[in-house]
């Protein structure tokens, strides 16, 4: 990597190298807690916590301090914590482990979750698929918030499994967790309820927020953490079978040797979060507010995606008419702005988002959609700097687009 495409870290700040990084959803630059917390696990703290001589018990004692202070704010027991390596790992532990552990005991084999949750719901589910489970997925609204009518239809009593996002991760909308929570335990008795909460740390009291779900998904690298390292919340008798075996480590829930210095780090991150949250929150949402206003005021024939009343603060998700975002993200890097598109690039063909497709977008409208994202981070001089380069960026395309026409 070359210093024009990275963040440089260092001891107790970091330095930015990019003019507008604005892809906070995707991954956040580390906090300086996070950073400090980490540096004691990579060199002399390196014992492995499952020993038991003097450096394995001081490891320990670090992994189960940062368990009990992950509890604390997401309002769990730290027995109820199993850590990761992050929220997909998470994801597929709480849809698969729940599922498999509830049709072993004879509970029922039905999972219900919605059509724009993250892919590591929905391959989980899936891959439930495909080994006979009865899987259904519920629609969403155009605002990006889940079909509660058509949620409550799919339940039943051999549902065992629900998994509703907390918060979308490309359009993101707060989803009505304790709606979906009542309707779970009405209409479907033997079910447990999970969330992926991976976009709400930043932005949510999660332990509030997700009240009602029985398992709660984070991931570090979303809030100022390191990748690699996320936890899952398994309340008390919420039974699973595990993804990994062998070591026996959190709970028998997750073998292998546990991630200390990445989890130190998620547990420092996540306070820092918190402490600072309140106030971050408005923060950003002036920046995206004024950043959503210049691109609507200088762009003609500009939409937003995702109701703007039930969003986070960090996220802006817009699109063009007329414009391919793939084209769009690269001008904008070139011109050191940095965003993202809900599309992938798959056998050579670019396929819209399946959030933006959930919500009704034709095809050409989500092929025109990018998420500009904000986060702690995220600066006055970000605003600007996408400000002054987005609206030619738009035109110089338009006009490509209209020549070759």
């Amino acid at each position: 990597m070359t210093h024009a495409t990275c963040f440089a870290a260092g001891k107790g700040s970091y330095t930015r190298a990019v003019p507008a990084y604005l892809d906070h959803a995707a991954s956040t630059p580390m906090r300086p807690e996070a950073i400090a917390a980490m540096e004691p696990f990579l060199a002399g703290c390196f014992a492995n916590p499952s020993g038991i001589h003097a450096a394995a018990r001081a490891a320990k004692t670090a992994l189960e301090e940062a368990r009990e202070a992950v509890a604390a704010v997401l309002g769990a027991q730290p027995g109820e914590v199993v850590f990761t390596a992050g929220g997909t790992e998470a994801d597929n532990l709480a849809v698969e482990g729940a599922a498999r552990a509830a049709r072993a005991a004879g509970r029922g084999d039905g999972v219900v979750t919605t059509a724009f949750e993250h892919k590591g719901v929905l391959a989980a589910a899936d891959r439930l698929a495909t080994d006979g489970f009865t899987v259904r997925r519920v629609g969403v609204d155009p605002g990006g918030i889940v079909d509660l009518d058509a949620l409550a239809r799919a339940l039943d009593a051999d549902t065992v499994v629900v998994s509703v996002m907390l918060v979308n991760n490309e359009v993101g909308t707060v989803q009505p967790l304790d709606e979906v929570g009542a309707l779970v335990h009405a209409g479907a008795p033997h079910a447990v309820l999970h969330t992926d909460a991976v976009q709400a740390v930043p932005w949510l009291d999660v332990a509030q927020a997700a009240a009602a779900a029985d398992l709660i998904a984070i991931s570090a690298h979303k809030f100022g953490g390191p990748k690699g390292s996320g936890a899952l919340v398994a309340r008390d008798g919420v039974g699973l079978v595990p993804l990994l075996e062998g070591g026996g480590q959190e709970r028998g829930l997750r073998a292998g040797t546990v991630n200390v210095a990445g989890v130190a780090a998620l547990a420092a991150a996540l306070q820092a979060t918190v402490e600072t949250r309140d106030a971050d929150r408005v923060r950003i949402a002036a920046l995206r507010d004024r950043l959503l206003g210049g691109i609507v005021d200088t762009v003609p024939d500009t939409f937003v995606n995702g109701d703007p009343g039930r969003k986070i603060a960090g996220n802006c998700h817009v699109g063009f008419r007329g414009v391919e975002a793939e084209a769009l993200l690269v001008a904008l890097d070139q011109a050191d702005v940095y965003a993202a598109a809900g599309s992938s690039c798959s056998s050579g063909a670019t396929e819209p988002s399946h959030v933006l497709a959930a919500m009704g977008l034709s095809r050409d409208d989500a092929l025109a959609s990018v998420r500009v994202s904000l986060g702690f981070a995220s600066s006055d001089a970000d605003v600007d700097r996408a400000l002054a380069v987005l609206p030619d960026a738009v035109a110089q395309l338009r006009a490509r687009m209209g020549a070759l026409t």
